[in-house]
């Protein structure tokens, strides 16, 4: 299937090198005079589709006492952060969905051309408009067919499988991988992993060795022959740029046992059934994903949104998870509140209506209109524009969780990260988790509170929305 791959980073890497010779006027080689400058072309980023502008500014983050409900002590710290893009909803089962059946169709369409189930090559494109060879990718301008052959029907019905009890066709989950690959810049900008030795350390009174051999650690994954996620965190010398491209591969459908499992002794066999599957629920929040899901989902949408742009896709940011504090910077809204409604613990405004979704009493879930999630935007607005940072379902971040919090993180653009490897312990493999959900109450769902969980594991009021770096220029408050 196709991937989010060495073509993103490559042209990345490209703008990056060549954006000062890009549009603008040209230098005189020959001439002398002042030094004006060589002024590129400009980019104003649209807004992206879905999502609003958060503008760079300051935060206190944590609380300013301890808890006094729950005891709980929140590290507090002043610190800067820059403009992003962020949804302004959480991530929806029909976004999601979407993603789950662009994943199924790539599959189809490697099979269409798959000389066992026909081999029809006009779903790979090898060579371009020129005739010259390019990496073998899907053709996806060219339709399923609707009318299919008999080996065109095996290659679409591989997807799906019967259940043996009640004999309903069903997407086979198992298949669902997503493959995508993610260069690391950062790391490859550490001076002490520069391929060449000579600017490894910048002291000059320390002799360069040129066969000085460094270490360097990289994600990979492949698939066995019994069809099983493979995944290894492999440690080899350093050789050559593509030692800071790191492989993943998802499965991607969410759990929907998350229903089941999240509350024994409890009849959720409705919600596990339906609740990603029926359009019902298309603009409720998806659950059931891990944070892994999470991420290969914004791989995903980073990849199919630069299909649909031209020459400007050099300058687009990728889709990602907000950082903790990116999160807890936008719920606050521009008044840095506690709570995205403001300063009152009231849970209701002036006319008796509740300001989100969450479990206002010991057990009365209804009480605020809702059993469960709630459709996505249907409560107020943060003054940022940002809808249910407070309640629906609790959110995951890119950060690493720690006790210690934000106190061991930078007070500008703060994060903290750890791709933990298959053989580490549980315990470095949680996340932050931030807004609470539909079943916490009042003093889960403020914008300070910290809580996590592990990477793998799917929750029933754990979802997720998407940020994007805002592009240069774009992150000036105005």
């Amino acid at each position: 299937m196709n991937t989010y791959n060495k073509s993103l980073f490559g042209s990345v890497l490209a703008c990056l090198l060549l954006t000062s010779c890009l549009g603008g006027r040209s230098l005189s080689t020959g001439g002398g005079g002042e030094v004006t400058g060589q002024r590129g072309s400009s980019f104003v980023e649209p807004t992206p589709y879905g999502m609003v502008q958060v503008k760079r500014g300051f935060l206190k983050t944590g609380l300013d006492s301890p808890d006094t409900l729950w005891g709980t002590v929140m590290p507090a710290k002043e610190i800067s952060v820059d403009g992003f893009w962020m949804d302004q909803n959480e991530v929806t089962n029909s976004m999601y969905r979407q993603f789950v059946m662009w994943v199924r169709d790539s599959i189809i369409r490697e099979r269409l051309a798959d000389p066992s189930y026909g081999g029809d090559e006009t779903y790979k494109i090898t060579e371009d408009r020129y005739g010259n060879p390019v990496t073998p990718h899907l053709n996806w301008s060219k339709p399923i067919p609707r009318k299919p052959t008999e080996d065109e029907e095996r290659a679409i019905n591989s997807v799906y499988y019967t259940h043996p009890i009640d004999g309903t066709k069903m997407l086979d989950a198992r298949q669902l991988n997503y493959r995508y690959e993610v260069f690391d810049y950062e790391k490859a900008a550490l001076r002490k992993y520069r391929l060449n030795p000579a600017e490894r350390n910048l002291n000059t009174d320390t002799p360069v060795n040129p066969d000085e051999q460094v270490m360097i650690s990289k994600d990979t994954a492949y698939i066995d022959e019994s069809g099983n996620i493979v995944r290894q965190t492999i440690t080899r010398p350093l050789s050559s740029v593509y030692d800071f491209l790191n492989t993943y591969i998802v499965n991607v459908y969410p759990d929907t046992t998350c229903w089941v499992n999240d509350f024994p002794n409890a009849h959720n066999e409705v919600y596990m059934k339906l609740y990603f599957s029926s359009a019902t629920y298309n603009d409720y929040p998806v659950v059931g994903v891990t944070w892994e899901q999470a991420n290969a989902f914004c791989a995903w949408r980073t990849e199919y949104l630069l299909r649909g742009l031209g020459r400007d896709a050099r300058y687009v940011q990728r889709y990602r998870l907000p950082t903790e504090i990116e999160w807890e910077y936008a719920a606050r809204g521009k008044e840095g509140f506690p709570f995205p409604w403001g300063n009152s613990l009231e849970v209701k405004n002036e006319k008796g209506c509740y300001y989100a979704n969450f479990k206002p009493d010991e057990g009365n879930y209804t009480q605020d209109g809702n059993l469960i999630t709630s459709q996505v935007g249907i409560y107020g607005a943060n003054s940022n524009g940002l809808f249910d940072m407070a309640g629906n379902v609790a959110e995951w971040t890119s950060t690493v969780y720690t006790e210690a919090g934000v106190s061991a993180m930078s007070d500008v653009n703060p994060e903290l990260t750890y791709n933990a490897a298959v053989e580490d312990p549980y315990v470095l493999k949680r996340k932050s988790v931030r807004g609470g959900s539909w079943k916490d109450p009042i003093s889960y769902i403020r914008s300070a509170w910290r809580t996590w969980e592990y990477q793998n594991q799917p929750r029933s009021f754990i979802g997720f929305r998407c940020v994007r770096s805002l592009a240069t220029g774009n992150s000036r408050n105005k």
